[in-house]
């Protein structure tokens, strides 16, 4: 299959993520550009733009689209290592009210995050897990827990930043599998949905939460104030939140709207 082909099939969720990376990655592009990348008419670009830029996700200009910086809102984040050290006490106490919610036996998704690692360790007390995860972190910690617990590593391309494989193989792998739960670290979210900063991180989000029943997804309240770049689902998709403290009545209307259980950790 050529290029062109595979690409003129994308759903449009998957062509907009695209063309946020390309955005993202040259900094300035043309409909032109977009339209040959993605093997699809300008017509069907433009109107792409024009959802991505209404959505905050580009800047759209006559003829093509800017990435959209400033200081505030990064457009990814920051190394793994760094990010597992920083605000330790809130991913620990949003970690532990987590795995209270988590029975003995649970088949389970964790997403790489670190969030989903101080989760992990939380899960010590319990036994006879099935844990499937692209994180290398998370299954050795889960592997280390109770001898009964069956840990499943899902292989593909190994990345250091980020600590965990991802790629195509990882996405193939994940349809093998079917769990009654996902646990789900997030780059960002609002009203519109939660997002990531990867476009391969949310390609295995956007895999794992088909195979999924229930979503429980582990944040602190300040990612609701960044822009996420590629979309991973709707509010509405996700069962429950488990937050460090309670949010601020727009997003909790937000949250209330779409069905989501808030849980907040340090009530």
């Amino acid at each position: 299959m050529q290029l062109g082909d595979s690409e003129s099939i994308m759903r449009p969720v998957e062509r907009r993520d695209r063309i946020v990376f390309l955005v993202s990655n040259h900094g300035r592009v043309s409909v032109e550009f977009l339209a040959d990348q993605l093997s699809t008419s300008r017509e069907t670009v433009r109107r792409d733009l024009s959802a991505l830029a209404e959505a905050g996700r580009i800047r759209k200009f006559h003829g093509g689209a800017t990435a959209i910086t400033g200081e505030s809102e990064p457009a990814v984040e920051a190394h793994f290592h760094a990010r597992m050290g920083e605000s330790i006490a809130e991913k620990r106490l949003i970690a532990t009210r987590a795995a209270a919610l988590f029975k003995d036996h649970d088949v389970l998704f964790i997403d790489s995050g670190s969030t989903t690692v101080f989760f992990a360790e939380a899960l010590v007390s319990h036994r006879s897990l099935t844990v499937i995860t692209n994180s290398i972190l998370i299954a050795q910690t889960v592997a280390r827990g109770d001898a009964s617990n069956t840990v499943f590593l899902l292989g593909g391309q190994y990345h250091e930043d980020l600590v965990e494989n991802l790629g195509p193989m990882v996405v193939s792998q994940i349809a093998q599998f079917h769990a009654r739960h996902l646990v789900l670290t997030i780059g960002s979210a609002n009203a519109a949905g939660i997002f990531d900063f990867n476009i391969h991180e949310a390609e295995i989000a956007r895999a794992m939460i088909e195979r999924a029943e229930m979503v429980t997804v582990l944040a602190d309240v300040s990612k609701f104030e960044r822009s996420g770049i590629f979309k991973v689902c709707d509010l509405s998709r996700i069962d429950r939140i488990v937050l460090d403290k309670a949010p601020d009545p727009s997003l909790a209307f937000a949250l209330n709207s779409a069905g989501v259980e808030v849980i907040v950790a340090n009530s």
